[in-house]
């Protein structure tokens, strides 16, 4: 299994539950590639199974800024990812109501446009609850990682 782990993140949280989550993905014996900043062309030529995105929620609801040109080429490429396995970690705060992980619904609506099939529903770390997005990801990656390695 070829999954490939995206972040997008503006304080450093994303990419740290990022880095968390490749290390157990690599434990568990997934194939696992993770680049902060990874380019469309970078991603397609990596051919992956499967997909994690882990972003944050910027501004009005909105991805962070690292993030946008890569989505932005996926949606106007559109490569056949027709039931590849994907799943979603957003980061984000409660406090600001409709717009808490707006940047992980993005990602959910990027899959359903692609054709990604989410294995489980998305993770919502809530920074007003947690001081350790990664630790508390941990369950969430774990079925993730047993869903992918049935």
């Amino acid at each position: 299994m070829n999954l490939v782990i995206v972040s997008g993140t503006v304080f450093g949280a994303a990419e740290d539950v990022a880095h968390h989550a490749a290390q157990l993905c690599a434990e568990a014996g997934l194939n696992v590639t993770y680049q902060p900043r990874i380019s469309y062309a970078e991603l397609v030529a990596l051919e992956p199974d499967a997909l994690l995105f882990i972003t944050s929620t910027t501004g009005m609801g909105e991805l962070p800024e690292n993030l946008q040109p890569l989505v932005s080429a996926l949606r106007e490429k559109a490569p056949q990812w027709h039931g590849l396995l994907g799943g979603v970690i957003g980061l984000g705060d409660a406090c600001y109501g409709d717009d808490f992980c707006a940047g992980g619904e993005m990602i959910r609506e990027l899959y359903a446009e692609l054709g990604v099939v989410e294995v489980q529903d998305m993770l919502r770390l809530d920074a007003s609850e947690t001081v350790t997005p990664e630790r508390d990801a941990e369950p969430w990656l774990i079925e993730f990682i047993a869903s992918l390695t049935v």
